[in-house]
């Protein structure tokens, strides 16, 4: 009924057959509903038990509606506001605590930025390190811009040497996966590491969308922009997401944030492809920035209450078709930043030398952070230095969400 009533609210001649193939198909997964606590350290076991009995409740609504939901997910304030109470090892002890329940609710949890200002502290990557090394299911950033302070010089050397301290002491540097720097992410995001909460209870959901949008490119009317096509196929296929997650916001009294409608891969599902089916070349080459364009303006024009980034993904070894131009050399972190102009991420997931210095990998961040900044827009750095590779070596993972490419070089 829900798809219906929003079909029948778009223009006459605009509902294509494709635009109704997505609307009336499951032509994408629910890849998370993250729920926001505001943590206490005198109360944590309660409130966690209750963002995930809150949780299983959203999963079973979402699985009635024949919604596959991957993820059930739990973001906190920036963790500085309640572990500087604590000595270094007594937050470690905590957070293993943490991990060791979030392991038996079967949850991921972010706890935010451990800096979010423009702040050095020469302790942190040992800490960071360490707390990869105790646990499984926690991720952590370094904010390194905001809106206020510009660009925080500090943060980025302490997030330079976090990523190389990792690196260095995680199992093919694999524990970069669940640490970022992030500049100017806004609390309510669903996806992860970037992922942090403010304010009362809450709830937000991000999608796994590549299919959705594969099949609106391809069935778009040479009269249509495409631009336009997208944002409707989108909205039609959505709203009945929206109108599900109100419903269970109004039973439970909890906040409905909104839906982070970046298009997230996954392993059968690119958005490589979809942008190479707008731009009509591989990836890399030339109308690729435009197509990247063409969907990031969809994305920032959807009718569905947004939240979080809500701009182009574009993870390197989380994406097979990504994963293979790199592999092809058609593209570099330059044109990865050059596309970050038009996106919503930045450089996420990858891979780097594993030699590179904390200076080159400052470099790097801090060029990321230059663009969050002159632009206004939530950008982060996820960066994987491969111990003993080089830039072009072939580099493969234990982890099954990442994809064979090769080694990118830092200029």
């Amino acid at each position: 009924m829900y798809r219906r009533e929003f079909l029948f609210l778009l223009p006459v001649g605009f509902v294509t057959p494709g635009l109704l193939l997505a609307a009336d198909s499951h032509s994408f997964r629910v890849r998370t509903i993250t729920a926001g606590v505001s943590l206490s350290l005198s109360g944590w076991h309660q409130q966690l038990k209750q963002a995930a009995e809150f949780l299983r409740e959203a999963r079973s609504d979402f699985q009635n509606q024949a919604y596959e939901v991957q993820t059930l997910r739990i973001a906190t304030q920036p963790a500085a506001e309640y572990l500087n109470e604590l000595s270094k090892s007594e937050s470690l002890q905590l957070l293993s605590e943490l991990d060791d329940f979030c392991q038996q609710q079967d949850l991921i949890l972010s706890i935010g930025p451990i800096i979010n200002s423009d702040q050095h502290d020469p302790s942190l990557s040992d800490w960071a390190a360490e707390l990869i090394h105790n646990t499984d299911h926690i991720n952590f950033t370094v904010g390194v811009a905001s809106a206020d302070a510009g660009v925080h010089s500090g943060a980025i050397q302490s997030a330079a040497e976090t990523i190389a301290t990792i690196a260095k002491t995680s199992p093919g540097g694999e524990g970069n996966f669940r640490f970022a720097a992030t500049a100017n992410c806004p609390p309510g995001t669903p996806f992860f590491p970037a992922a942090w909460h403010e304010g009362g209870p809450s709830f937000a959901i991000g999608l796994e969308t590549p299919p959705l949008l594969l099949l609106a490119a391809r069935s778009r009317p040479d009269n249509v922009p495409v631009t336009r096509h997208i944002a409707a196929a989108m909205d039609a296929a959505l709203m009945p997401v929206q109108l599900r997650a109100e419903e269970i916001a109004k039973r439970t009294g909890r906040s409905y944030l909104g839906i982070d409608t970046s298009p997230a891969p996954g392993p059968d599902a690119s958005i490589g492809e979809v942008i190479e089916t707008i731009s009509g070349a591989p990836f890399g080459g030339t109308s690729t920035l435009r197509a990247c364009a063409n969907i990031t303006d969809a994305l920032k024009n959807l009718q569905v209450k947004t939240c979080g980034y809500s701009g182009l993904m574009l993870p390197v070894i989380e994406d097979t078709v990504l994963a293979k131009r790199a592999a092809e050399g058609r593209y570099g972190l330059q044109e990865l930043l050059l596309y970050s102009s038009v996106c919503g991420t930045g450089l996420d997931v990858v891979p780097v030398p594993g030699d590179s210095s904390t200076e080159s990998l400052m470099l790097v961040i801090g060029d990321v952070a230059a663009l969050s900044a002159k632009y206004q827009k939530p950008l982060s750095a996820r960066l994987f230095p491969i111990p003993g590779k080089k830039a072009g070596d072939a580099v493969s993972f234990d982890n099954p969400f990442l994809t064979d490419s090769v080694v990118m070089r830092i200029d």
